[in-house]
């Protein structure tokens, strides 16, 4: 193992020798890490390698097979996240778990009053949160709801709401995955504030700038293997990724569109029905071949409703959708013949079928073609053979790993998972004469959310591929070295509105962050 530096004195969490195997997958292999008063530590390590397992063990979700834990010099009862919370483990997930209905104040007193308490002891607990507010610089208002809050403040809930429990060690999950620019300069300078008053935290992120910006010590797992701990200030980047990976990793540079031809998808003053901003109001965009368009945004802003109305799930109320010059059909079976792909945010709920193997998702959005099906008498008729063929060329072609076809496909990890989403998207079965017709547009939402370092570096590339292959490629992201890698013109999403799509070049980080809160620069 790699090895560069070590913080002093006596650790405020120890984790000794932890194994957890899942059947002849052995997900955390020996791991060994300390943790000292007012440091950050960052995790680092590609999807699957074994992140989730350890802090889920940590936080007692999990029970290790072997090894021990440590917190404040005592033992830690394994399997129990209420021991946990009470040796002052917190823990803020990427993905929030607040109740919009509610206010401030109850989302953090649920679940710290005993259910027989006859009343709520709401005005001592207020002012509880106003000094855990106040002393940490995480301004909130008790009385706001969830709902109408912006992402940044409903993560300061989430923070504060550990930090009521009594947490004393903080785990971030990719604490600035759906933040602003702006919103991410205000966490950074909480987590200084915080360890500075002796709070330690475990970061978790796949942004290797801001790991190195935030943390003192980062360690990396690959394999389930603990493969490397450094100070931050002793490595770079490059040495981050060529540990998380195994070898080295070009990030994807912008590179611009060799040709832009005609428009393939052109919506007109557009506006559709939904919850809140998530809904199109008046939206006019032009998608042309050869070239990507990149949306930023703060998720729940319309991107959601943007991208499935281009998939075929939702319908206009307001203006017209044409692709190729005639009107887009809401009927995701017809767009696919006509050359429409998506790639949609949620890959576990909406781009596969976890418990189908992975040769049926390969096919299962082409199921009508007749490469892979037929009518008779009694019904349609899948052809196997034809269809786990064309699952192995996408298996090699995209380099899905993990799992034989017949795997169910939630076996897969999250970056396979998104290769075989890919891959089906991208790679249309062969024609009788041989050929395979490319697609028009591409509806890439989220593509490489929660992806380590060479997985997103993999699909960038496949996008950039695509529209030099003349196809006209739409990308929704809240990542904004993505978007602006990535995008020949951005656009930025606010409150159901689309702003007008200019040249990346054009755009500085600062000017998108403000786009982004629903203010011009």
């Amino acid at each position: 193992m790699n090895r560069r530096g070590s913080a002093q004195g006596a650790p405020v969490l120890r984790l000794e020798g932890i194994t957890k195997r899942f059947g002849a997958l052995t997900a955390n292999d020996a791991i060994s890490l300390d943790l000292h008063a007012g440091e950050v530590l960052a995790l680092l390590g590609e999807n699957g390698a074994g992140k989730s397992t350890l802090m889920s063990i940590l936080f007692g979700h999990y029970t290790a097979d072997e090894g021990r834990i440590e917190v404040f010099g005592q033992p830690l009862a394994p399997g129990n996240p209420k021991a946990a919370l009470a040796a002052g483990i917190g823990m803020v997930h990427q993905y929030f778990t607040l109740a919009d209905n509610l206010s401030v104040l109850d989302n953090v007193l649920m679940g710290t009053e005993p259910l027989w308490q006859p009343f709520s002891r709401r005005s001592a607990a207020r002012a509880r949160l106003l000094d855990v507010s106040q002393r940490f610089g995480l301004p909130v208002r008790p009385e706001a709801r969830i709902g109408d809050l912006s992402v940044g403040e409903r993560q300061r809930v989430e923070i504060v709401k550990a930090l009521y429990r009594g947490a004393r060690i903080l785990i971030l999950d990719e604490p600035t995955a759906v933040l602003t620019p702006q919103e991410s300069e205000a966490l950074f300078a909480t987590l200084s504030q915080m360890v500075a008053q002796g709070l330690s935290i475990i970061f978790i992120s796949h942004k290797l700038g801001e790991v190195l910006r935030v943390s003192q010590r980062i360690a990396v797992l690959r394999g389930g293997k603990l493969v490397a701990e450094a100070r931050a200030a002793d490595t770079t980047q490059a040495e981050l990724a060529l540990w998380m990976v195994g070898h080295a990793v070009e990030k994807t540079a912008r590179r611009p569109a060799k040709t832009v031809g005609d428009a393939v998808c052109v919506l007109d003053h557009v506006s559709t029905t939904g919850s809140g901003h998530d809904r199109l109001d008046d939206v006019t965009l032009t998608l042309k071949a050869g070239e990507i368009v990149a949306i930023a945004g703060v998720s729940g802003n319309g991107q959601v409703a943007l991208a499935e109305l281009l998939s075929g799930t939702r319908k206009t109320t307001h203006g017209t959708v044409t692709l190729m010059g005639r009107a887009l059909p809401p009927s995701p079976s017809k767009l696919v013949p006509r050359g429409v792909a998506r790639i949609p945010e949620d890959r576990h709920a909406v781009g596969v079928i976890g418990d189908l193997p992975v040769w049926e998702n390969a096919v299962s959005e082409r199921l009508r073609s007749p490469a892979f099906s037929r009518w008779s008498p009694i019904g349609r008729w899948v052809r196997r053979a034809a269809a786990r063929a064309h699952a192995l060329r996408v298996e090699k072609a995209y380099d899905v790993r993990g799992a034989g076809l017949q795997s169910a496909a939630r076996s897969l990890s999250g970056g396979n998972m998104q290769k075989l989403i890919l891959g089906r998207a991208l790679m249309a079965p062969e024609s009788a004469s041989g050929q395979r017709k490319p697609p028009r547009l591409i509806v890439a939402h989220q593509p490489t959310w929660g992806l380590d370092i060479g997985a997103v570096a993999y699909v960038q590339q496949q996008l950039i591929a695509a529209r030099d292959a003349g196809a006209a490629v739409l990308v929704i992201s809240d990542d904004l070295d993505e978007v602006l890698a990535l995008g020949d013109r951005v656009a930025v999403m606010h409150g159901g509105q689309l702003g007008e799509p200019r040249p990346a070049a054009a755009w500085t980080r600062e000017a998108i962050g403000l786009a982004m809160a629903g203010t011009h620069a």
